[in-house]
């Protein structure tokens, strides 16, 4: 007699707060339709804002960047900026309470999804379709102290992703398969480049930091414009720090004093080792320093707001 391996079940839905198409339920509840676009096609986009101490974080950048999103997929946005604030507030103080605390004690993630909606499987944008909305919140969990105080691993790749990376899309195949070339050899991201000009990692923006000035690729079709771009740019300009966005070669890459990467769970995180190789002197620099310093102040002054 042979008995077979139990296979492993799929980790069980938590039963924290999710808004679902005009009702706040439970996210081991939410169900949609298998005909929904998202679900097809991918045919949707999605935003990610922080919550400090209960607050939205730089959440008009945010809604800009979803407002253009939308515009690039040709999907009305179904909510104004309020009633997303509106849920997103409503989320938080439901999370809040199920920890048995109050929102301003928290750092929370907003997850918003939009897609285009159920209908019939057709490539072909159908008219009229009702949008599926989306929202659910999770804590925010810091980087690990070891990664802040020494830096982390990286690999490069070829960015082979297309050629509208600045759509925030739940596409995110081409993400998702060039951050696992770095997970599979234990690196925290994949720094991508197109045509040997870097464009940014697989869930993050990167920086390249030399003779005390902070550079990133250009803001076009090739990277997604992360929100920290905005804040970054307005730290260096208020520290006297050199700032700008160009085209930066493989080769400056890897000649770099400092090389960041940026996110809203990342914040400001440095890179001290490419493709096996030390970055600088392999250690986080000042440069980082002044930024993620910065950044916190940034943070604490935006909770503090009344």
């Amino acid at each position: 007699m042979t008995t077979s391996n139990p296979q492993p079940q799929p980790p069980a839905l938590p039963d924290t707060p999710c808004y679902l198409n005009g009702e706040f339920t439970a996210l081991k509840d939410a169900k949609i339709s298998v005909m929904d676009r998202g679900f097809i096609f991918g045919d949707g986009i999605y935003e990610v804002v922080p919550l400090y101490g209960g607050r939205p974080f730089r959440f008009a950048q945010h809604m800009a960047r979803m407002e253009r999103s939308l515009a690039e997929l040709r999907i009305a946005n179904p909510q104004t900026r309020q009633g997303w604030q509106d849920i997103a507030m409503k989320l938080a103080a439901d999370y809040a309470l199920q920890q048995h605390t109050s929102p301003e004690k928290l750092d929370l993630l907003v997850y918003i999804q939009i897609t285009r909606g159920v209908a019939p499987r057709d490539h072909v944008m159908l008219p009229g379709l009702t949008p599926t909305v989306f929202v659910m919140i999770n804590s925010l969990r810091p980087v690990p102290p070891e990664q802040r105080a020494h830096g982390v691993a990286c690999v490069t790749a070829d960015d082979f992703r297309w050629s509208k990376a600045h759509i925030k899309s739940t596409s995110l195949l081409g993400a998702v398969l060039a951050r696992q070339i770095s997970a599979d050899v234990d690196a925290v991201e994949t720094v991508m480049f197109r045509n040997g000009v870097l464009s940014e990692g697989a869930s993050s923006n990167v920086w390249v930091v030399k003779d005390g000035k902070v550079m990133g690729p250009p803001c076009d079709n090739l990277v997604l414009e992360g929100i920290r771009y905005g804040l970054i740019e307005e730290i260096c300009r208020e520290a006297g720090i050199g700032f700008e966005l160009r085209r930066i070669s493989r080769e400056e890459v890897f000649a770099a004093d400092e090389l960041l990467l940026s996110s809203a769970t990342k914040e400001v995180l440095a890179i001290t080792k490419l493709d096996g190789k030390p970055v600088g002197n392999g250690q986080p620099g000042p440069v980082c320093a002044k930024l993620y310093a910065a950044y916190q102040r940034a943070k604490q002054a935006h909770t503090e707001q009344a």
